[in-house]
């Protein structure tokens, strides 16, 4: 157990520009529930700033801000972006209400930070720019897409948060999720989630652990989820959140795909989801 285990997290999220109700409901979705998992891992609503759907840039300075003034030298920052991004060739930005903010604009705002320790996740699309921008001693970077040039919406981020909370990604069931067990979850579950609607995949996460804090950095205990005891009830539980997790999959690949293809697919893992649903109510009633 190093000092890093034990260090004091101080968690920001920020919801940028959805574009379309339907993104704009799960990056909501996504934010909100990493917010909640890690108030239930130990992150203190004080040490947690969250920026939601629609921000303007004077709303992510504001929130650095207060970031700043809530941690300290010792602390490790976590820094999350849940939204759309663009790059026009030369600047990689993430997009929000109003001007976007830039990669370099980002990389000025962390210098304002009383700690260098930070985990920066960008999880956006076209946001591999972001690695070289921001890259310091002490800093541990994750993108999305490791280019400029990967445009779609990504299916990272919502498997990214689920990870904190999945016993799934805990691979060495010591009821800790780290950061490294947290990307390597979501980039599997990237992986299989193309292979299943047989697209090829227009997203390649990437991780730059200089601040080698991949390994030793959780937001606390895994298995957070209040799942029920009962082996059975536990197992439906987690079925249904494996058939969710594969319908906001297919709405982020919604424009990926033949229309006539998402019909029939969404239809089909509704239809799966609402008998699962169903199936849990039967079983609970007493």
């Amino acid at each position: 157990a190093g000092l890093m285990e034990v260090a004091r997290v101080c968690l920001l999220v920020v919801v940028g520009l959805s574009g379309n109700p339907e993104h704009g409901e799960l990056f909501e979705k996504w934010g909100n529930s990493l917010v909640a998992t890690a108030a239930t891992l130990g992150v203190t609503e004080e040490r947690t700033v969250f920026v939601r759907d629609q921000a303007r840039k004077a709303d992510v300075e504001q929130a650095i801000a207060e970031v700043a003034a809530r941690s300290t030298a010792d602390d490790v920052v976590f820094v999350v972006l849940i939204g759309h991004g663009s790059f026009d060739g030369r600047t990689a930005k993430f997009n929000l209400r109003g001007p976007d903010l830039g990669a370099d604009e980002f990389a000025t705002l962390l210098e304002r930070l009383p700690s260098k320790r930070i985990v920066f996740a960008n999880t956006t699309s076209a946001s591999g720019p972001f690695q070289q921008a921001l890259a310091a001693p002490d800093r541990t970077i994750i993108t999305a897409t490791r280019s400029g040039a990967e445009q779609y919406a990504t299916l990272f981020p919502g498997f990214f948060v689920d990870a904190f909370g999945s016993e799934a990604a805990d691979v060495d069931r010591n009821q800790r999720v780290t950061l490294q067990e947290a990307f390597n979850y979501a980039q599997r579950e990237v992986e299989s989630a193309y292979k299943r609607e047989g697209l090829l995949a227009t997203e390649h996460a990437v991780i730059d652990d200089a601040g080698k804090l991949a390994g030793t950095f959780a937001l606390g205990t895994a298995g957070a989820s209040a799942l029920p005891d009962d082996p059975a009830l536990r197992a439906l539980h987690l079925e249904r959140g494996e058939l969710e997790r594969h319908v906001e999959a297919l709405k982020m690949l919604k424009e990926s795909m033949d229309p006539e293809r998402y019909a029939t697919e969404f239809e089909r893992l509704a239809t799966e989801l609402a008998l699962k649903s169903r199936e849990i109510r039967q079983a609970e009633a007493p």
